[in-house]
């Protein structure tokens, strides 16, 4: 598998770059205009590291912080824990930055919030003084963590969409997209439904319907981040492979409403022959409550002519560029991408971001979808990389949701979704 790791890395080291680019944007004369990031930048002393609750089963957050608390008694951590709730969390970190606040020293921000903080000068850029050593982690990642072509987060964990099927039904995991669909009469021998993501009009829906436009070469932004690029044949043509779906019957009509946990739950009871979700699903799928237990099979996304384009999810941890003691922050951030910290993150569970730990046979062991998320990590781009992230994701979901409720033509709705994308940056 090594070999194939490496090939796949040197695939992507040019495609993260191009990813990265994505994060230059016309707000620039925002980003630190306070000078803050040049503010306590030798200051050591205790830190508080904040994240959204943890749900592991081992406790990653508190087993991170106490190996660097057993060796640092003078600069020791704090877990701050927020909600498990992204909107209060997201507030909860607004409110403190905008008041510049310090007591936040390191923030585990949603990728898609790397962007917003970092433009608004709420983040130490990781350049000089505080450069990060990235070489051996997931491309895709550090491009997910990077902004103006600046690295402003270490990403600590990542995630990336799988395609779960009923290897009883199917022993092979189609490679295309045409290839599941041909595998959907199968489904309707079976008197089951085909396939399902998550199509209710909420976040889960613009990473769908990326998922979809990035596969069939479409793109959100240019360049710059904002000038909206969605108003094109590639696009149209991702968006309309999600709307025959639901036409055909291939999509079942109730996957309109279907969130993470819902559609999870018609795949576990076997009512699905191939579900788009995220890593968690091969855990809870491999319960005694789940039908398909030993049934199931694990592959990356099907694409136009072979691996598709999953969307990266996870936590990018930067330090909050009012913090009085940055310099005990940075070494923290140096831990957490090393491979003490990134074997605790594995052993719960969470996809780490240390390339090397993907060849490991004792987490292969433990997590047998590993090779299949690496490949889907490898082929992944992060969500329209924006400062006004937020309004940009309406835009998507609302006029992709139209779309698969048949209010909106599909090129109507691609049009509304460019002129969303260009009002949100104005």
């Amino acid at each position: 598998m090594t070999l194939i790791r490496r090939s796949l890395i040197s695939r992507v080291v040019v495609a993260g770059a191009a990813v990265s680019l994505l994060a230059v944007t016309g707000c620039s004369s925002d980003s630190g205009s306070d000078n803050s990031a040049s503010s306590n930048t030798d200051g050591r002393g205790p830190i508080t590291y904040v994240e959204g609750k943890d749900t592991t089963e081992t406790g990653v957050v508190k087993q991170l912080a106490a190996k660097w608390n057993a060796t640092h008694p003078n600069e020791q951590v704090t877990f701050k824990e927020q909600s498990n709730d992204a909107d209060q969390a997201h507030d909860d970190f607004v409110q403190h930055l905008q008041a510049k606040e310090s007591d936040y020293d390191l923030m585990a921000v949603d990728v898609v919030w790397t962007a917003e903080f970092a433009a608004k000068g709420w983040l130490q850029p990781l350049k000089d003084q505080f450069a990060l050593d990235t070489s051996k982690l997931l491309p895709p990642t550090v491009a997910s963590a990077t902004y103006n072509n600046t690295l402003y987060a270490a990403p600590k964990n990542t995630n990336a969409g799988l395609l779960f099927y009923r290897k009883d039904l199917v022993p092979n995991a189609p490679k295309t997209w045409a290839e599941l669909t041909g595998d959907c009469a199968i489904a309707k021998t079976n008197n089951i439904g085909c396939y399902a993501g998550q199509f209710a009009p909420y976040e889960g829906l613009t990473v769908s319907t990326a998922e979809a436009i990035n596969a069939n070469g479409g793109t959100f932004v240019g360049p710059d981040g904002k000038t909206p690029t969605v108003n094109s044949p590639q696009a149209r043509a991702g968006l309309q492979q999600l709307v025959d779906g639901f036409k055909s019957g291939d999509i079942p009509q109730e996957a309109i409403t279907y969130k993470e946990p819902e559609s999870q739950k018609a795949f576990e009871d076997g009512k699905l022959l191939f579900l788009r979700n995220w890593p968690y699903v091969f855990g809870t799928a491999a319960k005694d409550s789940s039908q398909v237990k030993d049934k199931y099979g694990v592959a990356p996304l099907p694409g136009v002519n072979g691996v598709g384009t999953s969307t990266l999810g996870g936590y990018n941890v930067g330090i909050n560029a009012f913090s009085q003691h940055k310099a005990t922050a940075l070494d923290f951030l140096k831990f957490l991408t090393g491979d003490d910290a990134q074997r605790i993150i594995a052993d719960g569970a969470l996809p780490p971001t240390l390339a090397s730990l993907y060849d490991d046979p004792a987490l292969i062991q433990k997590m047998p979808y590993l090779p299949a998320l690496e490949e889907s990590i490898a082929n992944a781009v992060p969500r329209p990389v924006s400062p006004f992230y937020p309004a940009v994701s309406k835009a998507v979901q609302d006029n992709a949701y139209a779309a698969l409720k048949g209010e909106k033509s599909v090129d109507q709705a691609v049009t509304d979704m460019q002129a969303g994308i260009e009002s949100a940056g104005s």
